[in-house]
This record gives C-alpha cells, structure tokens and sequence, in this order.
C-alpha cells in the first residue's frame, strides 16, 4: 500500500502567498526581473520532502546533530576570520578600525555575512532549547557539556559576526527558552546584558551605542531611507507592489525630490514585513503574515501534545520568534540559505508528532 503524503496544515496560506508572488511579477513594470523569485517558491518543498523523509528519531537525531556539528565549524572558520581580519585592519587602518570591522564581516562558508548570521542566529535558538530542555542532555551529563561548547562557538561567531539584528533575535529566542526552563532565571537577562555591555571589547560597546543614534551609522541610516520609500511604494502600488526584483529599478522614483540616495545596497528594504507589501503587494502580505502565524500556531499546537520530544517544539519556537524579530531589520525571508534552514527547523516539530511521539523511544534517541 502506497503510504500517505504529509504536509504541515499551512497547506492555503502558503498557496495564496504563491499565488499573490506570481500574480505580483505578472504585472510588474520588468517581469523577468522576478524570475528568481519564483524559483525560489520550490524551496518550500522542504516542509514536503521533511516531514515525509524523516521517518525516524534516529534520523532526526542525525540531522539535528550534524546540523549543530556544522554551526560548530563554521563557527570557528568565522572566529578565525574575524581574528585574521583584526590583525590587519590593525595594522592597516589602527585608525579606523570599527568602520573596516563592520564594512566586511565574518561570513563563514556563506557569501554574505548576513547568510552567516542568519543560519547561526536559527541554529544557535535550536541548540539552546535542546540543550536546557531535552531530558536526553540531562541524562547524558558529558554530552552535555559537549554541546554547551558547541554553543560557546556559535554564540561567538554570533556576536563576532556585528549584525544587531541577529543579536536581538537571538536575544528574543534566549528568552523563550529560558521562560520555559526556569521562568525565575528570566530575571538574570538584564544583569547579564549589562555585565556583557560593561565587560565587551569596544568595538562591541561602540556597535551597541551606534543603535541608538541612527542618523550617525550608515547602516541604521540607509534603512530608514529604505523604509520611508518603501511606505511610498506601498502607498502608490498597495495590491501588486512594485513588482519582485524591480525594487533597484524604481527605487529613486520614491525618495523626495532632489534627494539622492544614501550609498549602499538598494535591492532589497531590509525588513520582511515592508519589503513583502512594496514589492507584492497588501495581498501577499497578508497571506504571509497568515502563512507564518499559522505556522507558529501548529508548532505551539504540536507543543502541547509532545512529552519527551517536547524541546523539538520548543527549538522550532524559538528560531520562529528569533527569525521573525530579525527580520524586522533584514529581509531573511527572501535569502535562500537562511530560508532552508528555518524551513527544516520549523518542520521538524510536525516530524516529531507523527514520526517520534507515542513510539517505544529511548530518551537518547535524539542524541
């Protein structure tokens, strides 16, 4: 008998988001600017191939390890760059060195240092939920301490990699975890920022403080340029956006008057939510703000019904949080290998309910 197909219940808000993306590009001033857009949809098939795939917890167990094998590796290839890359703007540049630090960051394996951290920022939330909350680490007291230098790494290559975004959104996922932990620890975060503030190198102290002073961090600066003329697109074009891809075609159209725009990267408006309706339209954004809330609600469903492999939930809910948080400040959603991963993440949740849940399963089985 053929077995069944599987697919996560977020089966309608995915297709009208599909749906809306397509009909987005039809009637964009340059369609053929958004062929990369749709090929991108196929990555979706990884909630499919996931959930269907993964028929058992050793198997997960494999992927989840290897996953954080990875993040452990790239973690320490990204430690070296940045340590390489000090000692010569150093000596190059003794003068500028926080504007050289964060002009290139550290990007790991990855093109782009927002790749980087994006990945890490999904895998460093998984790690941290398996290791405080899966009952495997707790019998296993030396794998343990294994996997909390694991995520010593990536915690590393995180702060090292300069993207406020991801801070924040591993900030997020930290606290998520901690309040299904032990809620009483939750009051330990603010000392800890703090101690770390007072305690961090001055490139991070200076990377922090140029948070709150906008107008002086080009990075800060060229978004909200970015955001204000993506509002004007939305204004202007609010059912079928601008078109995908046709955001750097039209993008001088909606700064004011004799403005000229800030230099930088202008493909994208480095914020899911914004970059989601100028681009596709009201439509689209809503049907993703339904595809994603539905997603977290069937993993919080799934949550309830888990026991031992509760952490898998609890590892997906908390990329979801850190996911969503960054991509207030980064347009995660439309990169594609930070995508991959928060895809396999969220899916693995559906994975342990039908695959894991209710078996004859040893505790360990997921180590």
């Amino acid at each position: 008998m053929r077995p069944a197909i599987s697919f996560p219940p977020v089966k309608l808000p995915l297709l009208l988001y599909c749906l809306a993306t397509v009909n987005s590009v039809l009637w964009a001033a340059d369609p053929a600017a958004g062929g990369f857009v749709l090929r991108k949809l196929v990555l979706f098939l990884i909630l499919l191939l996931s959930v269907n795939l993964v028929a058992s917890a050793r198997h997960l167990g494999a992927l989840f390890r290897g996953l954080f094998c990875v993040a452990a590796l790239v973690g320490l290839v990204g430690i070296a760059q940045f340590v390489i890359q000090f000692h010569r703007v150093q000596r190059l540049h003794h003068n500028r060195v926080y504007f050289y630090m964060t002009l290139t960051r550290i990007h790991g394996f990855m093109g782009h240092w927002m790749n980087f951290g994006g990945q890490q920022m999904l895998l460093f939330s998984a790690l941290l939920a398996f290791v405080l909350l899966s009952s495997a680490t707790v019998r296993h007291g030396k794998a343990k301490v294994l996997y909390w230098l694991v995520l010593a790494v990536v915690a590393a290559s995180i702060v090292l990699n300069f993207t406020r975004g991801v801070w924040l959104g591993c900030i997020v996922a930290t606290v998520y975890v901690l309040a299904r932990w032990k809620p009483r620890m939750l009051w330990a975060i603010p000392i800890l920022l703090v101690a770390v503030e007072l305690a961090a190198p001055s490139l991070i102290r200076r990377r922090v403080s140029l948070a709150f002073h906008p107008r002086e961090d080009p990075a800060l600066a060229i978004r909200l340029e970015m955001w204000r003329a993506g509002l004007r697109m939305v204004r202007e074009h609010p059912w079928v956006g601008v078109g995908p891809g046709n955001i750097p075609r039209v993008y001088t159209k909606y700064l004011p008057p004799a403005v000229t725009p800030i230099f930088g990267y202008h493909d994208h408006l480095h914020d899911n939510f914004l970059q989601l309706a100028a681009e596709r339209g009201l439509p689209c954004l809503i049907a993703w703000l339904w595809f994603m809330l539905a997603l977290g609600g069937q993993i919080l469903r799934i949550r309830r019904r888990l026991s031992s492999q509760r952490w898998v939930a609890d590892a997906a809910l908390a990329a979801w949080l850190a996911f969503l948080v960054e991509g207030f400040f980064e347009f995660n959603f439309g990169t594609s290998p930070v995508l991959m991963v928060f895809l396999f993440v969220m899916s693995t949740p559906f994975i342990a309910e039908e695959h894991l849940e209710g078996r004859a399963q040893e505790p360990s089985s997921l180590l």
